[in-house]
């Protein structure tokens, strides 16, 4: 696993050497090239500048502000690089927090991160036992890839993982939603609801979180590969009920799923007696 950033966590006095690592496995999922239909050959894309339509090299090409109308302010390299933040090689916990004041919408990518060295796994392992035994989730800065980030740092099994988090000016009023009002008037329908989710209920790890559509992605790609056909099964779209009788018909449906299978019992056999017919019997008194 390659380090996308090194530097060192810092609370207090207390600094620690790390790597950074990326959670995430790109390579999971499935990528296409757009290819000219006629020769399958790869499609490519030239730079072009709209204002004299010439083809533009990646030399020829900087970063420009647009402030106005077509004026633009152009930002060099050298300009970006005296930008002298603490975040570019210091994550700096501001303050430690409960997980729970986090909004779910603020949370972007997972990061994991690892000590640097052997001399740092001891203060790494420090900070690890102290947030899980705490509950508590450390709140800081870094910059990643030309711009400063918000993070959680959280403790799982025996490292840390670092969330990248979204500023709360980025995250939309959810009050904008359409007839997103949440009222519920029915309070049948209500107890219902809550009779379904709790019948429904169940731990995270019990739930299968696996990507189907990527699976059957591939099988069909691999069909093609083969020279088979691919077969495709459409599912039929079912009936419209009303709330209640969906509802009671989810229950019950949770009920026969959480019902524990009976092993099935045959019937004992009867043991053979054996009988002597008489003629038998006739030839053994003889």
């Amino acid at each position: 696993m390659r380090a996308i950033w090194k530097g060192h966590i810092r609370f207090s006095l207390v600094t620690i050497p790390v790597r950074i690592y990326s959670a995430i496995d790109t390579e999971q999922k499935i990528s296409f090239n757009q290819l000219h239909k006629r020769d399958n050959g790869p499609i490519g894309y030239d730079k072009r500048c709209k204002k004299c339509n010439a083809i533009v090299k990646g030399e020829e090409i900087v970063k420009g502000y647009q402030y106005e109308p077509d004026q633009y302010v152009i930002v060099e390299k050298e300009d970006i690089e005296k930008i002298k933040l603490k975040s570019t090689k210091v994550i700096e916990i501001e303050g430690f927090i409960d997980a729970e004041e986090v909004a779910p919408t603020l949370y972007e990518a997972p990061y994991f991160a690892g000590p640097d060295g052997e001399v740092a796994s001891k203060a790494y392992g420090l900070l690890v036992e102290t947030l899980k035994n705490t509950g508590k989730r450390g709140v800081g800065k870094v910059v990643l890839r030309d711009r400063e980030d918000v993070v959680m740092i959280s403790p799982m099994e025996r490292g840390l993982v670092l969330y990248r988090l979204r500023y709360p000016n980025e995250v939309r009023n959810i009050g904008e939603v359409p007839l997103a009002n949440g009222k519920v008037t029915d309070k049948d329908q209500l107890k219902l609801a809550r009779t379904l989710v709790d019948s429904m209920s169940k731990k995270l790890k019990d739930i299968e979180l696996k990507d189907t559509y990527n699976d059957a992605l591939r099988d069909v790609i691999e069909a093609k590969i083969e020279g088979k056909e691919v077969v495709t099964v459409v599912e039929e779209p079912k009936p419209i009920v009303d709330i209640m009788t969906a509802l009671k018909q989810s229950i019950d449906q949770a009920k026969d799923q959480k019902k524990p299978m009976v092993k099935a019992v045959g019937k004992a056999k009867k043991a053979k007696t054996e009988t002597k017919s008489p003629k038998a019997k006739k030839r053994k008194s003889a």
